[in-house]
């Protein structure tokens, strides 16, 4: 067994709750840990790039990858797309000892703990300020319809209602994002 193991950090919450912004501060202040890339189904926004936050790859491709026990854990989010972790990259970087940081929903988070050790994950639930931020956030977010907004809306309730089952949870609220990254970076450091 490797005494050097690095630890997987999952940065979970609902969507518009501000943890990519996260994520991006702390790629910013650490750029040695690593960052995988989840794979999704869902179309490209305008502009996102192919590789940058998501490997963007048909429902038929992502099947496949299922079959083949590509994804450490995988889910269809919003009723829609799927979404999906790759198991060779975090399992690689965890055996250099490294440090690894996954943005992730509650789904992902429930698959992920059922079969990583508890003593290397360390999992930090973020929420916007309050219900009626989160929707902004989420309407403003490539002027998604009414329908998408109240889907992730409903989404955002059951995911908040089971924030307590990580490690920690924090509050990203508007105009506070150096506060969250602060909060989040110190937990991480915290946790080593």
């Amino acid at each position: 067994m490797n005494d050097n193991k690095g630890k997987l950090v999952l940065i979970v919450g609902p969507s518009g709750s501000g943890k990519g912004t996260i994520i991006k501060h702390l790629r910013e202040k650490h750029p040695d840990w690593v960052y995988p890339v989840s794979y999704t189904t869902r179309a490209i926004r305008p502009g996102e790039e192919d590789g940058l936050v998501y490997h963007f790859i048909s429902e038929k491709e992502f099947k496949q990858g299922v079959d083949d026990g590509r994804f450490l854990e995988y889910a269809i989010v919003h009723e829609k797309g799927y979404y999906g972790t790759d198991r060779a990259e975090i399992m690689s970087a965890l055996e250099k000892g490294k440090m690894v940081v996954r943005e992730i929903d509650i789904q992902g988070f429930h698959s992920i703990r059922e079969v990583m050790p508890k003593d290397d994950l360390l999992t930090i639930f973020v929420e916007a300020g309050d219900l009626e931020e989160l929707e902004r956030r989420i309407a403003d977010r490539g002027k998604l319809p009414e329908e998408e907004v109240e889907r992730r809306m409903e989404s955002a309730r059951k995911e908040i209602a089971q924030a307590d089952e990580c490690d920690f949870r924090i509050k990203n609220e508007y105009g506070k994002i150096e506060e969250a990254v602060y909060e989040v970076d110190g937990i991480i450091l915290g946790g080593l």
